[in-house]
């Protein structure tokens, strides 16, 4: 009995110094007011992708280099599409020939307009001349003056000077059109001039986007393709992360992603870096649980719901240390629930200088 009881209390003994053990090295609860959640480091992605098929000839950033908004990342094949624009451009002075010879046949439409307008007037005037010397002849005839055979000759030259007028009135009706038909030439002259000046735009444009640029600061992850590769509209390139735009997604149960708020301060702590804490702000919480249990028919179930959040970090703070930034990194996000709570000693703002 007596060494049964040694045992005891020698159990007894050491149960006593885990739970005390425990107690002085337990990890502390947070305030009340502020909740935590596991998440991971993340950035917008960006592909670098050709908009036209072409060969890559040129690739000039590598993998982690860090580039900027404008810098020419790689550069493809342009021969073809320099080819159709110097033929584009032909076609643009081709075309301008045609509106100057549209031109000139309009003038002279005009200025046969303006003869057979001429002719008319002329026309005119020696109709009314043979209606003067008829009128003249009928008052001789009958005082028996001039023969009947004049009388018959005027009469013939007032038709025939009737005739003429008609005739020069054709011609001037003839020259209006002819002038309607050039001005046709000329709008459809001036229509293909623009047709092939568009298309000198276009394949400009193409042979710009023949140069990849970075759309944003930021960094180069990885190659995707090669020089001298043939690749589709929409073939990558390279693949570039906005280092202005760096945010953390974690999870919260119901009850305390139903308190953030957006704008709430987040603070980080990563797993590779867990003597800093990084200041955030709340700028998403889903409206769509992504954990869901089979039933949620209870309130313990309920709680089970897990809501994904997401802290964005100040783009200024980002700029300041651009070396740093590293996506994919895990850790830890502690959100203010409370205003009013107060942030423990060990979540305080710690950053590298």
């Amino acid at each position: 009995m007596s060494k049964r009881t040694n045992w005891a209390l020698i159990l007894v003994g050491a149960g006593v110094a885990v739970a005390a053990l425990w107690w002085v090295l337990r990890p502390e609860g947070l305030p009340e007011g502020i909740a935590a959640g596991n998440g991971r480091i993340e950035a917008t992605e960006i592909d670098i992708a050709t908009k036209i098929p072409g060969r890559v000839v040129e690739i000039l950033a590598r993998e982690g280099d860090f580039v900027e908004a404008g810098e020419v990342l790689a550069r493809m094949d342009t021969d073809v599409l320099r080819a159709q624009q110097a033929e584009a451009r032909a076609q643009v002075r081709q075309a301008e020939n045609a509106y100057l010879t549209a031109q000139s046949m309009v003038a002279q439409r005009e200025n046969e307009q303006a003869a057979a307008e001429a002719v008319v007037a002329q026309r005119r005037a020696e109709l009314d001349a043979a209606e003067k010397r008829l009128r003249r002849s009928l008052a001789l005839v009958d005082e028996g003056a001039v023969p009947l055979q004049q009388l018959d000759d005027d009469r013939a030259r007032l038709l025939a000077a009737r005739a003429t007028v008609n005739a020069a009135q054709a011609q001037v009706a003839a020259a209006r059109a002819g002038i309607d038909a050039a001005k046709s030439q000329v709008v459809e002259a001036q229509s293909v001039i623009a047709a092939a000046k568009a298309t000198v735009a276009r394949l400009q444009a193409d042979i710009d986007d023949a140069e990849l640029k970075a759309p944003r600061d930021g960094r180069v992850q990885y190659r995707v393709a090669e020089p001298g590769e043939v690749l589709s509209a929409g073939g990558r390139v390279l693949n570039m992360v906005d280092l202005s735009d760096v945010y953390m997604t974690f999870f919260l149960p119901t009850e305390a992603a139903g308190r953030v708020a957006l704008g709430s301060d987040v603070h980080l702590v990563l797993d590779a870096a867990p003597n800093y804490v990084i200041p955030a702000k709340a700028s998403f919480v889903s409206s769509v649980a992504q954990f869901t249990p089979k039933t949620v028919e209870t309130e313990t179930e309920r709680l089970k719901l897990m809501f994904r959040v997401r802290a964005h970090i100040d783009r200024e703070l980002l700029k300041r240390h651009l070396e740093q930034v590293k996506t994919g990194l895990p850790g830890m996000a502690y959100v203010k629930l409370d205003p009013d709570a107060a942030w423990p000693p060990e979540l305080q703002i710690k950053l590298s200088r």
